[in-house]
């Protein structure tokens, strides 16, 4: 039941502190997500699950027993984690926590309210990674929405509301597309199931069926593009990307780091568990087209980086780019690929969450984000710039930080590609975002950091309140890129039974695993 006591904490501690007085309501949020926080570190301390939880693996604290009926259709409460969701909910709390702590210094009005959203926002995404009944994956799903519009609406710049509504109307509709997607591969089959393992497992055994004259290979390429281009709006990749990064500009700085950190994972999970785990045939297929748009993202959200003088739309295009990367693990169908794709996740989410609370930090103190105008940092706030440059280097890929070994697995599993034709030319192309990307860091660390000190705004040190919390993330992108090897064994083990079957569609394809 610890998943349960996971969601359980973060919702009633948001409901409590919701009703909190404001000037208790950081301490007292910051105490309650020290407990989901300790409960996912207790989780990956003692997991004892094997394999993947949709293929037949081993879920390790699992629950499953009915709910309720939906239109004479059984809605189980089904939860559990494996090598996969594990690390995303140790991602999930880890963060929220930080985020929580780097709100103490900017967030002056309705503190209850604005805290006791960011734990209700905290036990959807925790729920999104566990939920393993599709409907109560769904509802965690659009859970997430709500508190995230509002914290971009009521805390955000000056155009909130229209970066507030914009998020919303993208996500929802995508949310939507994906859900008939699925819808589609639920009428399809001839037991009908709102089971994540059973719908796996019905889908890789052949037993889908055509519905409404529509026959089995034409629904499930059906299928696959809505689920496809719901996710792809969630990740997001080019060219539905345009919502990222005017949420991420207007929202205050706690949710930015959520945003980029957690939100974006759930699109790229959902593609590696719906897509990649229950359509692999289908993703192999089309792996052409996928690949082109993962390189696509890589090195236009990179450019669009490079053309930028904001800070934060610096790292919000930064993100895009990097979630190419993660889509090109996912294409590769290779078990670097998979495994890298997931350490990536985690990976980008510790370093963006770091660099979104660095620039807020900034902000804070200077009152400005724009390259052009901020200059001298480094002697006057030199534990900020010097946070800067290591996050700016662990972005990059420098070794011993996780995101070397996070792109790393990646350009492995591409290289290794079976099903993308002239996959190590299609790595190669990649692999120059992250030129793009060392020159658009190196460029704004430049100009902010050294330099002349710029004098057209006031500057103070950053208190130790503000400098803690990004020491501590930037401790664990160390502490992942010194040893991988703290998710990366669990990772393989569910990556790999998602390759099994697919020697004969590589097959077919001119290729072999």
């Amino acid at each position: 039941m610890i998943l349960e006591a996971l969601i359980a904490i973060a919702l009633l501690g948001g409901l409590a502190t919701f009703l909190a007085p404001d000037e208790y309501a950081g301490r007292l949020a910051a105490a309650i997500s020290l407990l989901p926080l300790g409960g996912s570190l207790y989780a990956w301390r003692t997991f004892d699950g094997t394999g993947n939880a949709l293929l037949g693996g081993q879920m390790a604290f699992e629950t499953d027993v009915a709910w309720f009926e939906l239109g004479g259709y059984a809605i189980d409460w089904h939860v559990g984690v494996d090598g996969i969701s594990l690390p995303l909910v140790v991602l999930a709390t880890f963060l929220t926590t930080a985020a929580i702590a780097s709100a103490w210094s900017t967030i002056d009005e309705r503190e209850s309210q604005f805290y006791g959203l960011v734990l209700v926002l905290e036990a959807a995404m925790i729920g999104v990674f566990v939920a393993m009944d599709f409907i109560i994956w769904f509802v965690f799903w659009e859970g997430v929405l709500v508190p995230m519009y509002i914290l971009i609406g009521v805390w955000g710049g000056d155009n909130r509301r229209y970066a507030a509504i914009k998020f919303l109307i993208y996500t929802n509709v995508a949310s939507l597309v994906a859900f008939v997607g699925v819808l589609a591969l639920f009428v399809g089959l001839p037991e009908a199931t709102f089971g994540l393992p059973e719908l796996a497992d019905g889908l890789r055994s052949g037993a889908l069926e055509g519905y409404a004259g529509i026959d089995a290979a034409t629904l499930t390429l059906l299928a696959f593009v809505a689920t496809f281009a719901g996710f792809a709006v969630k990740v997001p990749l080019v060219p539905v990307h345009t919502w990222l990064p005017d949420a991420h500009v207007e929202a205050p700085t706690p949710a930015s780091v959520l945003l980029a950190g957690v939100l974006l994972k759930m699109g790229t999970y959902a593609l590696l568990r719906f897509n990649v785990t229950m359509m692999p045939e289908t993703m192999a297929r089309l792996a052409v087209p996928i690949a082109i748009l993962a390189v696509v993202s890589v090195l236009y959200g990179a450019l669009l980086a490079l053309a930028q003088n904001d800070l934060k739309r610096i790292v919000a295009y930064s993100s895009i780019s990097s979630m190419g990367y993660v889509l090109l693990g996912l294409v590769a169908l290779s078990l670097y690929g998979l495994g890298g794709a997931t350490f990536q996740m985690v990976s980008h989410g510790l370093i963006s969450g770091a660099l979104f609370m660095i620039v807020g930090v900034i902000y804070h103190r200077t009152h400005t984000r724009d390259v052009e105008t901020l200059s001298g940092l480094a002697d006057r706030m030199p534990l900020t710039a010097a946070a800067f440059v290591a996050a700016a280097f662990a972005y990059m890929g420098l070794p011993l930080m996780s995101g070397f070994a996070a792109e790393l697995f990646v350009f492995i599993g591409g290289m290794q590609s079976a099903v993308v034709p002239l996959a190590p030319l299609v790595t190669a192309v990649a692999m120059f975002g992250i030129v793009v990307v060392a020159g658009y860091l190196l460029w704004a660390m430049q100009r902010t950091l050294f330099g002349p000190a710029g004098s057209g705004y006031p500057v103070d040190r950053a208190s130790a309140r503000e400098l803690v919390p990004i020491g501590i993330v930037l401790a664990a992108v160390i502490a992942l890129g010194v040893a991988p090897d703290l998710f990366w064994p669990t990772i393989q083990r569910a990556s790999a039974p998602v390759l099994q079957d697919l020697g004969e569609v590589a097959t077919v394809l001119g290729g072999g695993l």
